[in-house]
This record gives C-alpha cells, structure tokens and sequence, in this order.
C-alpha cells in the first residue's frame, strides 16, 4: 500500500515539475486521438445515414403493358412471399396516372395530349435494411427482371454503389489511421518517460543503494504515463463532443439538412477514449521502463 502511495504522490509531483514536457505531450495524444475519432464519428454518421435511407430505399419493377389480371396476382403474391422483401405495394395504372396528376399540379394538363393511360402498373418492393448491399441487390434486380411480362426494374444503383464505396472507404482509413496513431502514442509516450527516466537517474542510484525494489522505482513512471494518456484521451473526447454539439446545434440553423446526417456516439465511447489513451500510453511506459537497465 506504501509503495502504490508513494508512486501516486511521486508521478503527480513529476507532472508539475514537468509541466511543459508534459503539456506538449498530453496535447500529442489529445490530437492524436481526435484525427482518428473524428473518423470513426464519420463513418459512424455515415452507417447512421444509410441505415436511414435503408427504410425508404426501394426497388420499382415495371410490368408489362398487356399482362393479365392472373399473372399480376400472381407476381404479388410471388413477392409477398419473398423473405427478403419488408413491404410490397402494388401501383395500378390509373393510380400512376393519378399520382402523376397530382405531383405536377397546375402543369397536368400535359397529359391530356395522350389518348389511353401511357404509365405502366408496377409493384413498390422495400428491401429488409440488412439486405443493402449493392452485390445482393443487383443479384436481386436480375432474378426479378428473368421473370415474363416485367418491362423493367429500377433502383438507385450508382447512388447506393456509392454510399457503400464512402462507407466502406472511411472504415479503412479509421483503421489505417487508429493503428498508426497506436503506434505514435505509445513511442511518443516511451520517448516522454524515457526522458523523465534519465533526468531522475541520480535518484534512482539512491533508492537502489537503499534496497528499494524494482516496483517501487517503476511504477511512478508507468502511472505517470497512464495520467498523461487518460488526460489526452479526456480533452479529446471533450473537443469531439464540442464539435458534435457544435454541428448539431448551431450549423443546423445555417445548413437544416444536416440534421439528418449528424447522430452522436453512443455514450460509452467518449468514456472509452480516455481509456484508450490511457492504455496506449501505458504501454509506451512499459516498454520504456522495461528497456531501461538499473
């Protein structure tokens, strides 16, 4: 219990004695910390966005002119039963022509130029949201159009292709970036102890002299790195939070369509930032102690 209480006292004494060595350190990881947050928020907002548009997404299959009463019956009961399909509408040809109508308003009077109902009937088919996936889609889109008496199937492919493609792109870069900055934390904080180590030497020589064992001369610097990493990881999670406030809040009065594109973390991850840090500094404690012969 002495030796836990005298690494506490002498790690928080060395913070102050150190103030600006540290500072600058705790500012490393703080930034360190945010580039790769800010990351995981983005493509976390973007998953959030997709799942979103995943529960109006649809895909709109356009029959055939001349097909029979029998054979539409029998399509929607075909879709009715697939397990992949969430909802199916089915959109007669007059009920086109009337929600043409009354999307183009006072301009309606255009289609008067036709003698019979020029728009096709057509099912509304919504996809289950696990099932977004542009491969699964497109394999989905050619079974439906091999089927008789289907005109055409549309749906947004290149605008889900390219949400995807964003998705899956931010996902790799935070990964990327969340290894590499790993790594710089952890050397910055072994390069931060490591200096701390020799300026203590000569004190270090006199506690050895008098029988101090190896934890009781160690475990200051592995705490002082923890302080440092959790205190970097705390202000970075305070600046991401910042930010999400910032952009929710007040650019949502410039820019109102942002709103659907901004969602917050869950809460437990701004806990967990500190925590990272901590643990990554840690590490480049312990591997600076634990290189470091006496």
């Amino acid at each position: 219990m002495k030796i836990i209480s005298y690494s506490f006292k002498a790690a928080f004494k060395s913070m102050m004695m150190e103030k600006w060595v540290n500072f600058l350190t705790v500012l490393s990881i703080s930034i360190g910390l945010s580039i790769i947050c800010t990351f995981v928020m983005l493509s976390f907002n973007m998953d959030s966005a997709l799942k979103r548009w995943a529960r109006s997404f649809g895909v709109i299959v356009y029959l055939n002119e001349d097909i029979k009463d029998k054979r539409e019956a029998a399509l929607k009961k075909y879709f009715m039963q697939d397990k992949d399909l969430l909802e199916v509408n089915y959109i007669s040809k007059d009920q086109a022509l009337e929600d043409v109508r009354k999307t183009l308003g006072g301009n309606a009077i255009i289609l008067d130029v036709f003698n019979k109902n020029p728009l096709p009937s057509s099912f509304e088919l919504k996809l289950k949201g696990n099932l977004l996936d542009p491969s699964i889609i497109k394999k989905k889109v050619a079974e439906i159009e091999r089927m008789s008496d289907i005109k055409e199937v549309q749906y947004g492919e290149k605008w889900l292709s390219s949400l995807n493609t964003i998705s899956h792109t931010m996902k790799i870069i935070a990964i990327v970036f969340g290894c590499a900055i790993f790594i710089a934390i952890t050397f910055i904080t072994y390069c931060t102890i490591k200096i701390f180590f020799y300026r203590r030497k000569d004190d270090i020589e006199t506690l050895k002299l008098l029988g101090a064992p190896r934890l009781f001369i160690r475990l200051p610097f592995l705490l002082e790195g923890l302080f440092i990493g959790a205190l970097g990881g705390a202000i970075s999670a305070l600046l991401l939070f910042g930010i999400y406030y910032f952009t929710s809040l007040k650019m949502v009065e410039f820019m109102p369509s942002l709103k659907l594109f901004v969602t917050s973390l869950p809460l437990f991850v701004y806990f967990l930032i500190p925590l990272s840090g901590a643990m990554m500094s840690f590490m480049g404690s312990f591997i600076a102690v634990g290189k470091i012969r006496y």
